[in-house]
């Protein structure tokens, strides 16, 4: 992929790209989150994005950590459109035994955190954003080719144009170095739902 229409918010001081290749060095401290729980925010962590208007595509990506090692440390998919309004997905190393293969959706300035353990000898995972209007359904693969559903998502303020792309970070005091591989916009993988269709009566409305 062309990696010259992607821009960075907050270019981090250690970082490479390179034959559609990105390498990215964290700084500690760095973080996304809004709000909830921890009642903190955290704004700061590199962004490498691009920018579209279509409605209908998938944006995947392969990541590979091999030097993650301290809790929080975590690189993936993001699309990031303000402080408060963003998603991502990222293995986010705990320690030696586990980590957490995980998504946070932030609507109106507060996120969320959908988790579960997967092993820490993990150090891959590709990742695959896929929209429909203003509906974004995120999946993650081992090897590129099975893909496993983490979520699906309502995001109000991406309607229009969004930017989507990368990030890494270190929440702790902590730093490792990311690598991005395999990067490419597709037609959306995402296919229209064929199940119930939607109730045209108010819910509840049971007059005939």
């Amino acid at each position: 992929m062309n990696m010259e229409s992607f821009r960075w918010m907050r270019e981090p001081k250690a970082f490479s790209i390179e034959s559609g290749r990105v390498t990215i060095t964290t700084a500690p401290h760095t973080d996304l989150w809004q709000r909830t729980y921890y009642h903190f925010r955290n704004d700061n962590a590199p962004v490498l994005q691009m920018e579209s208007n279509e409605k209908f595509f998938s944006f995947l990506v392969k990541t590979s950590f091999p030097a993650s090692h301290r809790r929080f440390d975590q690189c993936g998919i993001v699309m990031y459109l303000d402080s408060e309004n963003w998603l991502k997905a990222s293995v986010e190393y705990e320690n030696a035994e586990y980590q957490h293969l995980g998504s946070v959706v932030t609507n109106h300035g507060w996120s969320d955190w959908a988790t579960t353990e997967i092993p820490a000898s993990i150090k891959s995972m590709w990742y695959r954003l896929s929209r429909r209007e203003d509906d974004y359904c995120i999946e993650c693969s081992e090897d590129g080719a099975r893909w496993k559903q983490m979520r699906i998502c309502h995001m109000p303020e991406g309607a229009g144009t969004v930017r989507f792309g990368i990030y890494a970070c270190s929440p702790e005091e902590s730093s490792f170095t990311a690598v991005f591989s395999d990067i490419r916009l597709a037609e959306c993988a995402w296919q229209a739902h064929d199940g119930q269709q939607p109730v045209t009566a108010p819910c509840g409305d049971y007059t005939t």
